[in-house]
């Protein structure tokens, strides 16, 4: 088993990092927690693989639980599922001395932990995470939110979970497209932060030998994740790198309206399109955007942006939570393994979208 620490000013917390933990989980909350209730919230397909495993193991440690199905997808991350959820908390009642768990993806993350930064003014909570993209990102940084129709996470906290559960081994069960979804951020924390981390990626000759690696790739971006987090925890700096290639994903999928494209596929997109431009601009070092271009195919992922308006696009990225004023806190790389924070005006930011 790998161990991660996140010590903050405020709160610390565990990532446990091993494969099937899920199966064991409920002696490592037993140690953390001396209640009996637990609230569990997933999805429509985690539930039918994962659910009574995790149920299990807690029932044999005494704990009593029950649990919400929401639907799978990007569209459940709203306003009515989160009323979906209190009302669950409600009718279980829930109480600030209990404990709810996340067990899925992302979304199930996001919203689940929103609920429980803001149920009773707040409710302790634990991630599961079940994609290879919660494992490696979502769930780690407390960061909670969900969508509105303007566009992606734009009603959130800064809410932080007891721990962090990681079993690698489920992510077998993940379809192709899912796998590679995760991989679109595992390979943004080796473009922002380390070379060799992205050569080792283009190494692994089949998706079998980055399988049999899998615990150290995750172990390494929840290593960076942490180190960032705890230099910068409520995202005002050295945080925002974290976000290179979000500020266009997250306006694709909203034009797509969280259909056509996966979120790291979305993250794909968006770190290719502002490579390209940056270092037509001259800002990035020269094979940059083809080195990205290579690893993007090599892992299934997209790298042409695709045909859009682009006033849609540019209005997407207006809501943007990373424009204060007229002004983007834009996340460009000189090259690969080092990103840097570039404040960009509004009108300077069409020069990128060609409007």
């Amino acid at each position: 088993m790998k161990i991660l620490k996140i010590s903050l000013k405020n709160k610390s917390y565990d990532i446990y990092i091993d494969r099937n933990i899920v199966t064991s989980i409920g002696k490592y909350i037993r140690k953390i927690y001396s209640g009996k209730k637990i609230a569990v919230v997933t999805d429509s397909n985690v539930d039918k693989l994962y659910s009574n495993i995790l149920i299990d193991s807690l029932s044999k440690e005494g704990f009593e639980t029950s649990k919400l199905v929401i639907k799978a997808g990007e569209r459940s991350k709203n306003l009515d599922t989160l009323k979906d959820i209190y009302k669950y908390f409600c009718e279980s009642r829930i109480r600030r001395s209990d404990i709810i768990i996340a067990l899925g993806g992302g979304v199930v993350g996001d919203i689940t932990g929103f609920a429980a930064s803001t149920y009773l003014r707040g409710v302790k909570y634990i991630q599961v995470p079940t994609t290879l993209l919660a494992q490696i990102d979502s769930s780690i940084g407390g960061k909670v939110a969900v969508d509105l129709t303007f566009g992606k996470n734009l009603v959130g906290n800064f809410y932080h979970p007891e721990a962090v559960f990681i079993d690698p081994e489920i992510l077998n069960s993940l379809n192709s497209k899912f796998f590679n979804d995760g991989m679109g951020e595992v390979i943004k924390y080796g473009l922002i932060n380390d070379k060799n981390f992205v050569q080792k990626l283009m190494n692994y000759k089949d998706k079998d030998e980055l399988l049999c690696n899998i615990e150290e790739i995750i172990y390494t971006c929840c290593s960076v994740k942490k180190e960032i987090v705890q230099m910068d925890e409520f995202d005002t700096g050295e945080r925002m790198k974290l976000n290179f290639g979000h500020t266009f994903g997250h306006a694709v999928e909203k034009i797509f309206n969280y259909e056509k494209y996966t979120h790291g596929e979305c993250v794909a997109l968006g770190m290719a399109y502002i490579t390209e431009r940056s270092e037509k601009r001259g800002y990035t070092k020269k094979g940059t955007y083809e080195t990205i271009r290579r690893i993007l195919n090599k892992y299934n992922l997209p790298c042409e942006m695709p045909e859009v308006d682009k006033r849609l696009l540019f209005e997407a990225i207006t809501l943007d939570k990373k424009t204060q004023f007229d002004i983007i806190n834009l996340i460009l790389l000189k090259e690969i393994g080092k990103a840097n924070i570039v404040k960009l005006k509004l009108q300077e930011l069409k020069n990128y979208i060609d409007i």
